[in-house]
C-alpha cells in the first residue's frame, strides 16, 4: 500500500533525514520517497494507517497530513507564507535595539539580545529538541548550543547574531526551494483552465469530456490534447518542445495542451482528459523525477551525516584538550568551540546540490528536454559513446517509394494489393510508405487475415485466399525463393542506399519495392557537434539492410553502422558498446529500441510530443522532432555538473578555512555564521543561474 503525505516544511535534506528517522524503523513501513519541489512524502507500507504516520511525523517535529487534504498545508495562510520572514526580520530588529543599548553601556541590552535570539531560532528549536531526544545531532542543534553556550559565557553580542543570521540562511533556503517551485509551477500556468466547448459553452477544463468538440481562437492557448477536426492554422508549440518556428496543422494533425494557437480558428475533438494530456504527464514526471537523486546528491547526504558527529567531536576536543594541557583560560577555547560548532553547519553544502538540481531540469523542461531525474541529468557529461537508431532518429522517418519491380508475371497493381494487405496492420514507417504509395496509385486497400509477425524480419498472411510473406531481403533470403536475378536487383538498388521489401508467396517472389528516406539536412552538423562535446565512439544501429546503412552513415559523419538487426541484437550491441566505453546512451523513438534503451546507460526518446510510450519507456525524451538537442543536453548536464562541482568546493573551502581561524582564536561566532550564510546564498545563486 502506498499512501502520499503533504508535510509542512520540507524544503531539503534535513528535513528527509528528520522523516526518515522518524519513520524508517517502524514497524510495517517498507519503503519512504521524497519530492522536495513539493513538500511530499510517498509511503510504501503494511498494515499501517495514515493516522500512525501522521503521528509519527509529529512525534519527530514536524507536521503532516493526507495529500488529497493538502490544501491544510498550502502556503495561503499569512503565516505559512511570511513567518520565516517575519522572525527574521523581527530578530534583527531586536538585535540592531541591543547593540544600540551596549554602545551605550545600559545592561538592558541584554533582553534585547535574548528576544533577537528567541525569534532567531523560533523555527530551528523546536527541530532541534527533537533531534536531542532522538540523540542523533543535526545543523539545529548544532545553533542551540552555540547560541547557549554564548549565553552561558556571557558572550550575549555573538549569540543573537547567530541566532539572526542562522534563521537568515533558513529563509534563503526556503526562499530558493520556493524559486524553482515556482519555475515548475511556470509549466502549469501553460495551460488554461477554461476549455470553449462547441454547443456547452465555456467549461473548466475538468469538465470537458474526451470527445467533444472545442473551437480554439487565434491567440488563445490550447487547453487541452485534440485532434483538428476543422480547419487550419499554425501553432508554437515551443513552450512545450523548445521549437524555434510554428509548426503548421491541418485537419487530422494532433494539437497540444498548453500550446498557442497562431493566427487561424479551428475546431478540434479533444483525445485527453485534463489529466492525461501530454502537458500533464510532463509536469507530473518533473515532480517525479526529484526522488530520483544525483550521484552527488547523495554523496553530500552521506558526508553530511559523517562530517556534523565529526565536527561535534572536535568542537569537544578543542574546548577541553587545551585548557587541561595548557592552563588557559576555559572561556577563550569554549569560544573557540563554539565558532567550530557554528562553522560544522553544513547548510551551504546540503543545499548546493538539489537547488541547482532543480534548476537543470526545470530548464531543461522549458526547452523540451523531460530529464527524469538527478542522476541522469549529470549521466550526458560522461557520456563516451552514442547509439542512434536510424529511422526517425538520423533520417525524417518519413520514406517513400522509390521503385516498384513486379516479377514472375504480376502486374504492379497486383503487387501493391498484396503489399498494402500485409502491411495495413503496421505502424512502421516503411509500412505506411508502401501504404500513403498504393492510395496514390488509386488502389483499393483490404487487410490480410490470419496476420502473423516474424519480429525484425516482416509477416505473413492470407489475402483472398493465397498465403503472402512479405519483408526484408534477409527474409526473403530465408524464404529460399531468391533467385541470382532477383538477388542482383536487390543489390543494385541497396547500392543505391534504398531498403528492400520483398513480397511472396508459397511458389515465388510476387516482386519488389524500394522505398529510401532522406538523412536529416542537419545530421552531419550535429554528429559533429556531439564527438566536439567528448563523445568518443557515435554509431548507428538498424533493421535496415547493410548497404541502405551504410549511405545514411555516410551521409551523416557516424563513425560505425550495425546494419540488419534484430531487437536483439540490438541490445548486444549495446552491451558490448557499454562493455568497452562505459557510460552510453541510446536515442531511438522510445518503442521499437525500447530493449536497446533500457540495456544503455540511459535511453533518449526523440520525438516524442504526445507519444506516451516514449515518455515512459526512455530516461530523457526530447519532446521536438530535432536532433540538435542531444548536443544541447550534452553541454547542459556539463553545465550543471561544473556549477554541483564549484558549490561544493566552494563549500567546503569556506569550512576549511574558518576552522583554521577557528582554533587559531582569529574567527569570532558571528563570522563564522555571516560566512556560512554567506556561503549558502552564493550556491543557491550559482544553482539558479541555470534557469537562465
Amino acid at each position: 500500500m502506498r499512501l502520499t503525505f503533504k508535510v509542512a516544511g520540507l524544503d531539503c535534506a534535513e528535513e528527509i533525514a528528520i522523516l526518515k528517522k522518524a519513520l524508517a524503523k517502524r514497524k510495517g513501513i517498507v519503503d519512504l520517497e521524497f519530492d522536495v519541489l513539493n513538500a511530499k512524502m510517498v509511503v510504501t507500507c503494511e498494515n499501517v494507517t495514515s493516522d500512525q504516520i501522521i503521528q509519527w511525523v509529529k512525534e519527530g517535529g514536524m507536521k503532516a497530513v493526507p495529500w488529497k487534504d493538502k490544501g491544510q498545508l498550502e502556503e495561503g495562510t499569512f503565516w505559512s507564507r511570511y513567518g520565516r520572514l517575519l522572525t527574521t526580520m523581527i530578530s534583527g530588529g531586536f538585535l540592531v535595539i541591543a547593540v544600540f543599548f551596549h554602545l551605550h553601556q545600559n545592561p538592558i541590552s541584554h533582553r534585547f539580545y535574548f528576544l533577537a535570539m528567541a525569534f532567531g531560532a523560533y523555527f530551528v528549536l523546536p527541530k532541534a529538541w527533537h533531534a536531542l531526544k532522538r540523540l542523533q545531532p543535526d545543523m539545529n542543534l548544532l545553533m542551540i548550543i552555540a547560541i547557549a553556550g554564548a549565553i552561558a559565557i556571557h558572550e550575549w553580542f555573538e549569540g543573537a547574531t547567530v541566532a539572526f543570521l542562522f534563521s537568515v540562511a533558513l529563509l534563503l533556503e526556503h526562499w530558493s526551494v520556493g524559486k524553482a517551485r515556482k519555475a515548475v509551477a511556470a509549466l502549469m500556468d501553460l495551460s488554461p483552465t477554461i476549455a470553449h466547448v462547441i454547443d456547452r459553452g465555456d467549461l473548466r477544463v475538468e469538465e470537458v469530456q474526451v470527445g467533444e468538440r472545442l473551437l480554439i481562437r487565434p491567440g488563445e492557448k490550447i487547453p487541452l490534447d485534440g485532434v483538428v477536426e476543422k480547419g487550419s492554422t499554425s501553432i508554437d508549440q515551443s513552450p512545450i518542445t523548445g521549437e524555434s518556428m510554428p509548426v503548421q496543422k491541418k485537419e487530422g494533425d494532433d494539437v497540444f495542451a498548453g500550446t498557442l494557437n497562431g493566427e487561424g480558428a479551428f475546431e478540434c475533438r479533444v483525445t485527453k482528459g485534463a489529466n492525461d494530456t501530454t502537458l500533464a504527464r510532463i509536469i507530473h514526471l518533473v515532480e517525479e523525477a526529484q526522488s530520483r537523486r544525483a550521484g552527488a546528491q547523495q554523496w553530500v547526504e552521506k558526508f553530511a551525516k559523517i562530517y556534523t558527529p565529526i565536527m561535534i567531536c572536535i568542537a569537544l576536543l578543542v574546548a577541553i584538550i587545551p585548557p587541561l594541557l595548557v592552563d588557559s583560560l576555559w572561556n577563550v577555547w569554549l569560544y573557540r568551540a563554539l565558532v567550530i560548532l557554528v562553522i560544522a553547519c553544513p547548510c551551504a553544502l546540503v543545499i548546493s546540490t538539489p537547488v541547482s538540481i532543480v534548476s537543470g531540469m526545470t530548464k531543461a523542461a522549458r526547452q523540451g528536454v523531460l530529464i527524469k531525474g538527478g542522476m541522469f541529468l549529470e549521466m550526458p557529461y560522461r557520456l563516451k559513446a552514442l547509439a542512434l537508431d536510424k529511422t526517425g532518429t538520423l533520417t525524417y522517418g518519413h520514406p517513400e517509394v522509390q521503385e516498384v519491380i513486379p516479377l514472375s508475371g504480376h502486374t504492379e497493381e497486383e503487387l501493391l494489393m498484396r503489399a498494402a494487405a500485409l502491411e495495413a496492420p503496421s505502424e512502421h514507417p516503411i509500412a505506411r510508405a508502401i501504404l500513403n504509395y498504393a492510395k496514390k496509385k488509386g488502389v483499393t486497400i483490404k487487410r490480410a487475415e490470419n496476420f502473423q509477425v516474424t519480429q525484425g524480419k516482416g509477416a505473413e498472411g492470407t489475402f483472398e485466399g493465397d498465403r503472402y510473406w512479405i519483408g526484408s531481403h534477409r527474409f526473403m533470403h530465408e524464404m529460399k525463393q531468391e533467385t541470382p536475378e532477383i538477388h542482383e536487383k536487390a543489390l543494385k538498388l541497396e547500392d543505391a542506399g534504398h531498403s528492400i521489401i520483398a513480397i511472396g508467396n508459397s511458389h515465388h517472389v510476387c516482386g519488389l519495392i524500394s522505398v529510401a528516406d532522406q538523412p536529416r539536412a542537419d545530421a552531419h552538423r550535429v554528429i559533429q557537434e556531439i564527438k566536439d562535446e567528448g563523445v568518443e565512439q557515435v554509431v548507428m544501429l538498424t533493421g535496415d539492410n547493410k548497404p541502405a546503412a551504410q549511405a545514411i552513415a555516410r551521409l551523416t559523419g557516424v563513425d560505425e553502422a550495425y546494419a540488419e538487426l534484430l531487437p536483439a541484437d540490438k541490445v548486444a550491441a549495446i552491451e558490448r558498446l557499454k562493455e568497452k566505453w562505459g557510460t552510453i546512451a541510446m536515442v531511438g523513438d522510445g518503442i521499437n529500441d525500447a530493449p536497446a534503451m533500457a540495456t544503455a546507460s540511459f535511453g533518449i526518446a526523440m520525438g516524442a510530443m504526445g507519444t506516451d510510450a516514449a515518455i515512459e519507456t526512455s530516461d530523457i525524451v526530447l519532446m521536438s522532432d530535432e536532433l540538435s538537442r542531444v548536443p544541447w543536453l550534452i553541454r547542459h548536464s556539463k553545465r550543471t555538473v561544473r556549477i554541483i562541482q564549484q558549490n561544493i568546493a566552494f563549500s567546503l573551502a569556506i569550512k576549511a578555512i574558518f576552522l583554521t581561524l577557528a582554533i587559531l582564536g582569529l574567527a569570532s561566532l558571528w563570522m563564522a555564521i555571516a560566512a556560512d550564510t554567506g556561503a549558502a546564498l552564493i550556491v543557491v545563486f550559482n544553482g539558479l543561474r541555470l534557469l537562465k
